[in-house]
């Protein structure tokens, strides 16, 4: 096997921060029992933290970003895995403590690792990635608490982003009436696509005034917003829906009463996509790869790019630049 490999590396000193690509030897990546030649990684929110000076996500420097790979593993010291076998890796501490994606190879214990499903391919596995199992989980835990397509429309907030588009998408699938919620209205022919039933504008979901009760509007929603928003949303929820919230693009305060949840019955549903156990993380992966898939899951690739084109690409999510999900074939 060759000596070295190449990484992208972010570094920050007292004086100098930089984001580039270059080589690494394989004594240089953390403990881990399964070693994997990534094949793909994604790009997410956190992943333009970890690019950013500033970003408050990686600990110690010097580091390897990218919360998100799937590859093929190339040896194992647990009996769960062996040379060959296609594997998914997210969440955890990879890309935030643990050097991630972003790399030719990865050392990555096993008990974070998830087998590659049936009817999935890697890259399909990284155009989910963590944006993918978020919004899949907050739809198994919205069934859960009773949601069916025959229940009315279920609202999804920033429905161009990884979460968003994921959600909505799989969300019409899987037959449900979908509202996307979009700031963008440059993007309505691509939430088009993805099958929704009706695009809104933000302000059609919080308008800057939080009412304690308002109109009852949809049965449920997926918000990777947080915020206000939130707030806004709790207050137009029918009797018994759910919200299931991921997120706080929109700021960390929810300034809304009681009055959603004694008065409506109203369920908020907070998705972990990092630490949630490994049972319900399979579970969940074994469905996106069956029922949850979209017919043309990569029509929500906004581009595919290459490893030396990650310090371009990064900032464009902290932006608000990005669509869907960029990729990265390693």
């Amino acid at each position: 096997m060759q000596e070295k490999f190449n990484a992208l590396v972010v570094n920050k000193t007292e004086t100098d921060f930089s984001v580039q690509v270059q080589p690494l030897y394989f004594n240089d990546l953390p403990n881990g029992n399964v070693l994997i030649k990534v094949v793909y990684s994604s790009i997410n929110y956190k992943d333009g933290l970890a690019a950013a000076a500033n970003g408050k996500i990686v600990r110690s420097y010097p580091f390897v970003p990218g919360i998100d790979l799937a590859g093929t593993v190339v040896s194992s010291n647990d009996a769960r895995f062996r040379e060959g076998d296609k594997v998914i890796a997210t969440s955890y501490e990879i890309g935030v403590t643990h050097f991630g994606g972003y790399s030719e190879y990865a050392q990555i214990p096993a008990d974070w690792i998830v087998p590659l499903p049936e009817n999935l391919s890697l890259r399909e596995a990284m155009i989910y990635g963590t944006a993918g199992f978020t919004a899949a989980l907050s739809i198994v835990r919205l069934e859960e608490n009773g949601l069916t397509p025959d229940k009315g429309k279920v609202l999804v907030t920033g429905a161009t982003g990884g979460v968003g588009s994921l959600a909505a998408a799989m969300l019409a699938k899987l037959g449900y009436q979908v509202t996307a919620s979009t700031g963008k209205d440059s993007e309505h022919t691509f939430l088009t696509g993805l099958g929704v039933s009706e695009i809104i504008s933000r302000d059609e979901v919080f308008d800057g005034k939080i009412k304690a009760l308002d109109k009852q509007v949809w049965a449920a929603a997926v918000d990777p917003v947080g915020g206000q928003t939130l707030a806004a949303i709790l207050s137009k929820i029918t009797y018994g829906g759910s919200v299931a919230v991921s997120g706080l693009a929109g700021g960390t305060d929810v300034p809304a009463t009681v009055f959603p949840f004694i008065l409506r019955g109203v369920n908020l549903l907070g998705i972990d996509s990092v630490y949630c156990p490994m049972e319900i993380r399979q579970k969940v992966w074994l469905r996106m790869a069956a029922e949850f898939k979209p017919d043309k899951l990569s029509n929500l690739v906004q581009k595919e790019i290459s490893l030396p084109q990650l310090p371009e690409a990064l900032p464009t999510l902290l932006k608000g630049q990005a669509r869907g999900r960029i990729i990265v074939k390693l």
